[in-house]
């Protein structure tokens, strides 16, 4: 049996992985769209039985003119399915907010914090507002985004924007929370972003209230662009679950 200090460490060393991680929403043409969980630029695709089955069942609603449409994730071997796609004009949101506490520790205390992820997939770039708690939407210009924490612009954040090829880059938001990218090929654009929220608080777990101190919030933006050069290939996928293990 385990010790009480080297579970709490593989706890730990567990949350740090989970937090490389992101969820995005990926949609083939012709298809209903999907939540993926594990590292978009690496082509890492978490599966189940596996990593994924610790995400939790995630929520999710179409946004279009005609209005809201919110359902639950399906689970599949490698995500899980939605029963909508979005045509054009339209965006879908989603976020996964059943992942287990994780330990950390301050000092001499020892705390519990929630990873918190969420996503957008849009159709176009004109300019949205924000429905997740933290948001990347975009402003309205090609290449710029806007993100959004609590319904309010947030300032100096990270955003990495990556491709399937692995090529990444980051920017840090100005003091209306807008970053601008170039964008030079076709495909498939994944834009990250997190944010931490020491705010305390409670969440209802599947054995009754759990309390936390704070909140670890990684949303992303995915984005297909139609024109520009080539779309260079994706990178091999790895083993999903040997690198979980690792």
């Amino acid at each position: 049996m385990k010790s009480s200090a080297s579970l709490a460490f593989a706890l730990m060393a567990f949350a740090t992985a989970a937090h490389s991680h992101q969820i995005w929403i990926e949609q083939a043409p012709g298809q209903n769209a999907s939540v993926r969980f594990g590292e978009f630029a690496e082509n890492l695709r978490e599966v189940s039985p596996g990593t994924l089955d610790k995400l939790g069942v995630p929520s999710a609603a179409l946004l279009s003119a005609k209005g809201e449409q919110a359902a639950d994730g399906v689970k599949t071997g490698d995500g899980y399915t939605l029963p909508f796609q979005a045509k054009r004009g339209d965006a879908i949101v989603a976020q996964a907010p059943h992942y287990p506490l994780y330990p950390f520790k301050r000092g001499d205390q020892q705390l519990t914090g929630w990873y918190f992820p969420a996503a957008r997939l849009v159709t176009d770039l004109a300019p949205q507002a924000p429905k997740l708690v933290l948001d990347v939407v975009p402003a309205g210009k090609a290449g710029e985004l806007q993100v959004f924490f609590r319904g309010k612009p947030l300032p100096k954040a990270k955003v990495a924007l990556v491709t399937q090829s692995g090529w990444a880059k980051e920017k840090q938001t100005d003091e209306q929370g807008k970053v601008a990218f170039d964008m030079p090929w076709q495909g498939v654009y994944v834009a990250e972003v997190s944010h931490q929220d020491e705010t305390p608080g409670e969440r209802q777990g599947q054995a009754g209230p759990e309390r936390y101190h704070r909140v670890d919030y990684v949303s992303t933006l995915t984005y297909v662009k139609p024109d520009g050069l080539p779309a260079v290939p994706a990178i091999p996928a790895p083993n999903a679950d040997k690198k979980a293990k690792q």
